[in-house]
């Protein structure tokens, strides 16, 4: 496995895993896709066996600490450096999850981010992922502002020094 920036051509293998992963009132639509694609190509990463894409990973670098309801309509523009590293989806195609995929992208954003100046990496997810993202170094901050899809989201934070 190797994990590379974002292809154009990966689009159609994003959204069988991104239908695959969330309900349809979370999944994000191919067209915020193809935005995300356009917009944050150098902080939208892929875990691939060679053509065939096992996961992804992305979100804008931004000043807000957390993400923001707006930022899954409209897609941010990244900083070029400082700020914090937001994630918007981090989804693992079914036939590759238990296998340390999504945490090796975690960590990948993270170095990333760290290289860039940025002072944290935080995102939001249902109650069920949280487990998962405090094994990852994240700590729970709580309930979320998010409305996103109607459900309960909370803001999950990895803070380091810069």
């Amino acid at each position: 496995m190797e994990i590379t920036p974002v292809k154009a051509s990966d689009l159609p293998q994003i959204m069988a895993i991104e239908k695959a992963g969330f309900s349809s009132a979370e999944a994000g639509s191919e067209a915020a896709y193809r935005e995300r694609i356009d917009r944050l190509a150098s902080t939208f990463l892929v875990a691939r066996d060679q053509a065939v894409v096992l996961g992804f990973i992305v979100g804008p670098a931004s000043g807000a600490r957390y993400v923001e309801d707006g930022m899954f309509e409209k897609t941010p523009t990244n900083l070029p450096r400082g700020g914090h590293q937001l994630v918007l989806t981090l989804a693992v195609s079914p036939l590759a999850r238990h296998q340390r995929v999504g945490s090796q992208l975690l960590q990948a954003l993270e170095q990333q981010a760290r290289k860039l100046g940025r002072k944290s990496m935080s995102l939001t997810c249902l109650e069920k992922l949280v487990p998962f993202y405090e094994q990852n170094g994240f700590v729970n901050q709580g309930v979320a502002a998010s409305t996103h899809a109607d459900e309960t989201w909370y803001n999950l934070e990895k803070v380091w020094e810069s």
